[in-house]
């Protein structure tokens, strides 16, 4: 049986001379540590920019209306993916679409709707108790600063900055465990504390970059830089990576490994993405926008 012909990377990622990739990444592994801070800010915006290229629709992959929407969204994705989330949550808000709502809901009723999303017992005392604490101590609004959201039962650090940027425009890093990963094969840190590597990374950049910068690693480490084998070989910032080469490096081995969007067969996915369309229009046309 012949050999099935290798797909392509999506045309549009900038393409890195695999020479050039490897020269840079064993110069930075020399440098190490003595890489300026000058260089690695310029670096790391460098990675930015092409990110930017690569996933122009990056958006928060939790579908919502609203702050207190995507703050019970986010809760509930804990442990699950954000398909499920959000084939759970039209129910949930269509039940109880205020905090109030929900603070009073029944809460076996709850339970029942929640419960595809595993934890259902757990995640549902998490979501009723944040809701009732929003209606006792926020007057039913959830609140816009990061100091009252993480008084929040079940809200840290990572989730008050999701809802901030992305509900309420206030620039925050979100550093989930793509994020982390991400930020440590790049060379931005050394550090495995969520908060350590949120300041160093917030060093690099400018506040206003902060939320785009969180969703574009997201989708960069969920589509190409895995935790395991990281599709080097099509990587657009290969060359700026000093972790180049942990995954495989040959084009068509690592265009193998590409998903969602990324991934053979899912072509005209990805033109939809680039050619402007929702996430919402997408699934009305019937694709599920992940594996």
């Amino acid at each position: 049986m012949a050999a099935a012909t290798p797909v392509p990377p999506p045309a549009h990622l900038r393409a890195v001379d695999p020479a050039r990739a490897r020269a840079g990444a064993a110069r930075r592994r020399r440098t190490g540590a003595a890489e300026t801070p000058l260089a690695r800010k310029r670096r790391a915006r460098r990675i930015n920019a092409v990110l930017a290229e690569a996933y122009p629709y990056a958006v928060a992959e939790l579908d919502f209306e609203n702050p207190y929407q995507l703050l019970v969204a986010t809760v509930l994705s804990a442990q699950t993916t954000d398909v499920r989330v959000n084939a759970t949550t039209p129910r949930l808000f269509a039940a109880c679409p205020t905090p109030r709502a929900l603070a009073e809901a029944d809460e076996a009723q709850v339970e029942q709707i929640v419960r595809p999303l595993g934890f259902y017992r757990a995640k549902t005392r998490a979501i009723r108790a944040l809701a009732q604490r929003i209606v006792d101590d926020f007057d039913g609004e959830v609140p816009g600063r990061l100091e009252d959201l993480v008084t929040l039962p079940g809200v840290g650090r990572k989730t008050a900055n999701v809802v901030l940027g992305n509900a309420f425009g206030v620039p925050g890093l979100t550093v989930d465990t793509h994020f982390g990963r991400l930020a440590r094969r790049f060379g931005w840190t050394a550090e495995e504390d969520p908060v350590k590597v949120e300041r160093d990374v917030a060093e690099l950049f400018e506040p206003r970059d902060w939320t785009d910068l969180s969703q574009r690693l997201v989708y960069h480490g969920r589509r190409v830089c895995h935790a395991r084998r990281p599709a080097c070989g099509v990587c657009p910032v290969a060359d700026l990576c000093p972790s180049y080469g942990e995954g495989p490096t040959g084009t068509a081995e690592a265009a193998a490994l590409l998903k969602y969007e990324f991934a053979p067969g899912r072509e005209a996915l990805l033109e939809g993405y680039l050619a402007g369309r929702t996430r919402a229009q997408l699934r009305a046309e019937g694709w599920e926008l992940a594996p």
